[in-house]
């Protein structure tokens, strides 16, 4: 699995299919392999259009793919989403994706995000069947507090019914470093990955916000507008700053020191980085070559790091 992977949210509605396939080329191009979806993207639209090029355009065993489930949308009246790790939900969703994506089985399949009107028990019953049927090589949880994770560890005992609990997906940048406190420790004694995904701060690490919003940024859209908004505010500030002047020092770009810092994170697999445009895709993927210096990480590490109470300083 490369240690970079390529998100998709965008797929499918701000990503059409023609920059679909060009940012798929530039990340084979450059040693990739770990391609990330949801069912819940764009309603299903990313899983379609990595569909058509994995029908037309590249092999499947070049890819390690990945996909969620777990959040259902509704379209009567006011259209939103909810949660839903309920067995039948899971595992038809599963269903809908293999039939999008023209595949049958995914490399690593994760519930999304907490359910917390269903038992665990019953979500894990479900990871468990798709590795017994076929259809996912692999299972885990993203966005599950560190106790959530743990206890589908225990839940998923690897042996006779499968591989056990193999990566959690998580939030993780130099402006999200919450999952060290926990989440990362408990990974390392229970043998699971982690994936860091949003490695750029969802696009505020990149410098782009530091005088105004563009009007083509994720932070103008009227979809993604939400998903940018808590990075945009004054507390983050110095942290942007930061990576500006150690990228200036570098003579690099900001996007290549957030994501070179990212990637090379003790007790992370993968960074999954996400990328509107194909040159965008570029601009990350050029910190391919990047160690950063012991000194500049050691400073971007001081000036963010994560505040450890009771008990986890011990």
């Amino acid at each position: 699995m490369s240690s970079v992977g390529l998100g998709t949210m965008t797929w499918g509605r701000d990503t059409d299919e023609l920059e679909a396939k060009e940012q798929l080329d530039v990340f084979l191009d450059a040693g990739g392999t770990l391609l990330d979806t949801a069912a819940s993207y764009c309603e299903g639209a990313s899983e379609e259009v990595i569909g058509g090029l994995l029908a037309e355009h590249v092999d499947r065993r070049d890819l390690v793919l990945v996909s969620k489930a777990g959040v259902r949308t509704w379209r009567t009246g006011a259209r939103g989403t909810v949660a839903d790790a309920s067995r039948g939900t899971l595992l038809d969703t599963l269903d809908d994706s293999l039939i999008r994506l023209g595949t049958d089985h995914l490399d690593l399949w994760l519930v999304q995000i907490p359910d917390p009107t269903t038992p665990l028990e019953e979500t894990v019953d479900a990871l468990s069947i798709a590795v017994s049927t076929g259809r996912a090589r692999y299972v885990g949880l993203s966005n599950h507090p560190t106790w959530a994770s743990v206890h589908a560890a225990d839940l998923l005992v690897p042996g006779a019914a499968g591989p056990g609990l193999a990566a959690v997906e998580v939030e993780h940048s130099l402006l999200c470093r919450g999952i060290e406190r926990e989440l990362i420790p408990a990974a390392h004694a229970l043998g699971f990955g982690v994936l860091g995904y949003a490695p750029l701060g969802r696009g505020v690490l990149t410098g782009r916000y530091r005088a105004t919003t563009p009007p083509d940024s994720r932070g103008a859209s009227p979809h993604l507008r939400s998903y940018v908004a808590p990075y945009l505010g004054e507390p983050h500030v110095g942290v942007v700053e930061a990576v500006a002047t150690a990228a200036a020092g570098l003579d690099r770009k900001p996007v290549e020191v957030a994501l070179a810092w990212a990637r090379d994170a003790p007790g992370i697999a993968a960074a999954i980085v996400g990328a509107r445009t194909p040159s965008q895709l570029r601009g990350a993927l050029a910190s391919e070559d990047l160690v950063l210096p012991v000194q500049i990480r050691h400073a971007l590490d001081e000036i963010t790091a994560v505040k450890m109470g009771y008990p986890e300083r011990f």
